[in-house]
């Protein structure tokens, strides 16, 4: 009995040794990052530019995998239940936030299933109307809308989309309710407002600034505290005289919970090191996308944000009386 008490005791000492050294190694191999949506939307754009500029100050090739469902969750999932290794991360977006509040039985918890890495960037929304609508400006809109409750429409590229989101709290801004037409993706609803199919889309400047400028749609507003310059003529909607209805799609880096300190910390200083890449912030910017400070760029930072954005959108969802199974 005795013996067998040693050597329990000689395996947990090398269990407990094993962390440190295991850490201090990372990475050894390629990484992943997961993003929980199709190739080719805003979120994998973000991720796909972090990774290629995380490579060098790890050492290491930084894969992105693609793992669409359930609105994000599905991925989500996938790391929250992932080796806490620092070998599979994951880049989401708002929806961290926002999933405790539309998923009735969301199977992780984003305060206590993740290692925090950091925030990343920031995207505004832009308010769009189809070309054909009579209206100019945000002032315009809004005395259009509440003309037409129940009969406008309001396009988004599906539950807990960035799109819809925004739909909510415009909405709820002008106190009138519209028609929201759900799509299968940000595209067709984007085709569909160039069609003339449906009223009005607010979305991100990642998904919508090709076509502003191309003329195929008439932007009203922009959700964002000042003008971009990448659109300097589409004016904020406090400008437009709708105070409070500021939204940014922001996205964040996480690892599995339990993730060792020592990997977590060489995660924050990749992530840091790739968001002051001039590569990186020369690509955010032209999508009109802001980069956090800093400061922000931490686990403290992001759990902070998380928390208040937890908050902020759980009375907004639960006001809409939008669920999900």
């Amino acid at each position: 009995m005795i013996r067998s008490l040693r050597a329990a005791a000689c395996a947990a000492a090398v269990a407990l040794l094993a962390v440190p050294v295991a850490a201090q190694q990372f990475p050894s191999r390629p990484l992943t990052i997961v993003v929980p949506f199709a190739a080719g939307g805003p979120t994998d754009t973000v991720a796909r530019s972090v990774a290629a500029a995380m490579e060098k100050p790890l050492g290491q090739p930084v894969v992105v995998e693609n793992k669409p469902g359930a609105g994000g969750t599905l991925g989500a999932d996938n790391v929250a239940k992932a080796a806490p290794d620092g070998y599979r991360l994951l880049v989401w977006h708002i929806g961290m936030s926002t999933s405790p509040a539309l998923y009735r039985r969301l199977p992780f918890d984003p305060m206590k299933d993740y290692a925090h890495i950091g925030l990343i960037n920031d995207v505004p929304m832009t308010l769009l109307v189809r070309n054909t609508l009579a209206v100019k400006d945000l002032g315009e809109l809004v005395a259009w809308a509440r003309a037409n409750a129940g009969k406008a429409t309001l396009a988004n590229a599906g539950l807990g989309a960035a799109s819809h989101l925004c739909g909510l709290l415009f909405q709820q801004a002008i106190q009138t309710e519209m028609i929201t037409v759900p799509y299968k993706g940000t595209a067709p609803a984007i085709t569909d407002l160039i069609g003339g199919q449906v009223d009005v889309l607010c979305d991100q400047t990642t998904n919508t600034t090709q076509q502003i400028r191309a003329g195929k749609v008439r932007a009203v507003a922009l959700t964002a505290p000042a003008r971009l310059s990448t659109l300097p003529d589409i004016p904020t909607a406090a400008e437009g005289g709708l105070k409070g209805f500021e939204l940014g799609i922001w996205h964040a880096l996480y690892a599995p919970k339990a993730t060792p300190k020592p990997v977590v910390d060489k995660l924050v200083s990749a992530l840091q090191a790739a968001l002051a890449n001039p590569d990186v912030q020369k690509r955010f910017a032209e999508l009109g996308s802001v980069i956090y400070p800093v400061e922000q760029q931490t686990p403290e930072g992001l759990r902070k944000h998380l928390q208040a954005e937890i908050d902020k959108w759980g009375p907004v969802i639960k006001k809409a009386g939008v669920y999900a199974d």
